[in-house]
């Protein structure tokens, strides 16, 4: 995980550029992962860690009709939060997940693993993927965290002009 994590801050870095987090299911995971390593201060800005429906609404303005409409595990609501992270934050690029880590939990349309990522830039394109992931709780969180770090790496891979 360090070595992903690295790699996120020194794209970050190359370009100039700040992150955010917004974390469900991670519970912060993806924060820890990037403030682990030395020099994070240059190119995190900030985490949000938003469990509950109430504070993603309050936190990060996501809309009580998506959250009724699609679910907390949805790509509606990871778009929604990685908009709220830019617009309650000065980085330019965020990434959201949320997601069902279990054991407990899932739903014939969201089993267990589900997990619902987003990326975007400020005043650019947000990009969601869903993601259904095997393993336990802490396998699901753990892959969830390397799968959110991989998507800021080829989010930036992918601009060619950088917000």
């Amino acid at each position: 995980m360090d070595i992903l994590a690295a790699q996120v801050g020194g794209a970050l870095k190359s370009h100039g550029l700040k992150l955010a987090t917004a974390e469900s299911c991670t519970g912060g995971g993806v924060a820890y992962a990037i403030t682990d390593v030395a020099g994070s201060s240059a190119w995190f800005e900030r985490g949000f860690v938003t469990y509950s429906n109430l504070a993603k609404q309050q936190m990060l303005g996501v809309s009580e009709a998506t959250l009724k409409q699609h679910g907390a595990v949805s790509e509606a609501v990871v778009r929604e939060m990685v908009v709220g992270a830019l617009n309650n934050s000065d980085a330019q690029v965020a990434l959201a997940v949320s997601g069902i880590a279990g054991p407990e939990g899932g739903a014939p349309d969201k089993p267990v693993g589900t997990v619902c990522f987003a990326w975007g830039l400020k005043h650019g394109t947000t990009y969601a993927q869903r993601h259904q992931i095997g393993g336990n709780r802490a396998e699901v969180r753990a892959q969830s965290v390397r799968i959110a770090l991989q998507g800021v790496i080829d989010l930036l891979g992918r601009q060619t002009e950088l917000a």
